[in-house]
């Protein structure tokens, strides 16, 4: 069994308080976040049991197979365990976790113990969508082999489109926050990791009129320190290239000018509730490589900019957003609402 670190102890105690009959083992030879179960009647009823019962169970794996952890007992204890559970018809995929020091990685383990089920079950390889996963749980010497239904996996993206495309063609035109030094900089952190973290096309800070140089310079050194830490993060972590997201600065009203003809929906509360322009927004962002999306600040954006506006839009009735969630909500709710507007396209059969 599986759980959250610091869990171990507590989910080992309910599981022999609800099936006496077990004995579990929370923290084996030291490694967090593991339980091991013993005593089993029935290991399908008694995973099941723990699932049903034991809250702190992440997950619970059914034990078909025990072999010492180098490649060829792994290989052949996953294909003797894999006859019969696997169909010549199905696919498969081989997970695997190392805990401890080996002279191999788990890529090679997927290989080898994949290369070794293959032939014996006459199954094929999807590392996508399978219909079995072969779990092969590695602890130092010991390795634990478990067979169950690919549908048992938490898939982010099964059966889902990614919004990036969608919001990749969103200017988000801040105005910045001004006032004492140490609040400007940390809110331009915030809304520096913010626009990052959605990979936006790109951020312009849109001061009005005459402001305070240091002010705004505090503000702009947060943003860049935002912009990077989350780059980082995300270099780091996706399994893509991550896009860093570029930060201009330009006076409000004069971008307006400048990008008259490209589609502007400012946020702010005197407007439309998102649900009810769905149809306008997915119409502007089906047709146009662009499309900026003004947010105030702590002074809302002037109203003679209303005029030039395709649409004014509120995404929280009644509730008077901060600085520093604006710009987020706004990117999740647009993202939100065109996901749906292109889900019911799709769904129906219509063009997009």
């Amino acid at each position: 069994m599986k759980t959250s670190l610091g869990f171990e102890r507590i989910a080992a105690a309910r599981i022999e308080e609800e099936a006496p009959h077990l004995r579990a083992r929370p923290i084996p030879r030291g490694f967090k976040g593991l339980v091991l179960v013993y005593g089993c009647r029935d290991p399908e009823a008694d995973a099941r049991l723990i699932l049903e019962r034991v809250v702190e169970a992440d997950r619970v794996l059914v034990v078909h197979a025990v072999s010492r952890a180098s490649l060829e007992e792994m290989a052949a204890a996953a294909a003797e365990a894999a006859r019969g559970r696997i169909g010549g018809g199905e696919c498969f995929a081989v997970r695997t976790t190392r805990r401890g020091s080996h002279g191999y990685t788990s890529v090679d383990v997927n290989v080898v113990v994949g290369d070794a089920v293959r032939r014996a079950t006459g199954a094929c390889v999807n590392l996508e969508s399978p219909d079995k996963v072969v779990a092969v749980e590695i602890i130092q010497d010991l390795a634990l082999i478990s067979i169950y239904p690919g549908s048992m996996e938490w898939r982010k993206m099964r059966g889902k489109h990614p919004v990036l495309p969608l919001l990749s063609r969103v200017a988000v035109v801040q105005m910045p926050y001004l006032g004492p030094l140490d609040a400007c900089r940390n809110m331009g952190v915030r809304i520096g990791r913010e626009v990052q973290n959605f990979e936006v096309r790109e951020l312009v800070v849109a001061p009005t009129g005459l402001v305070d140089a240091r002010q705004l310079a505090e503000f702009l050194q947060g943003v860049f320190e935002g912009v990077e830490s989350r780059f980082e993060v995300q270099r780091k972590s996706y399994h893509r290239r991550a896009r860093r997201v570029p930060v201009y600065l330009q006076d409000l009203h004069q971008l307006v000018r400048d990008r008259r003809g490209e589609p502007i929906i400012v946020m702010e509360p005197e407007g439309e509730h998102i649900s009810r322009v769905a149809d306008r927004l997915w119409e502007m962002f089906r047709g146009s490589r662009r499309v900026n999306v003004l947010v105030g600040s702590r002074e809302g954006i002037p109203l003679g900019v209303y005029r030039y506006a395709d649409l004014v839009v509120d995404i929280a009735p009644g509730i008077t957003l901060s600085t520093d969630y604006a710009a987020a909500s706004a990117l999740v709710a647009i993202a939100t609402v065109l996901y749906e507007r292109s889900s019911q396209l799709e769904e129906g059969g219509g063009g997009g």
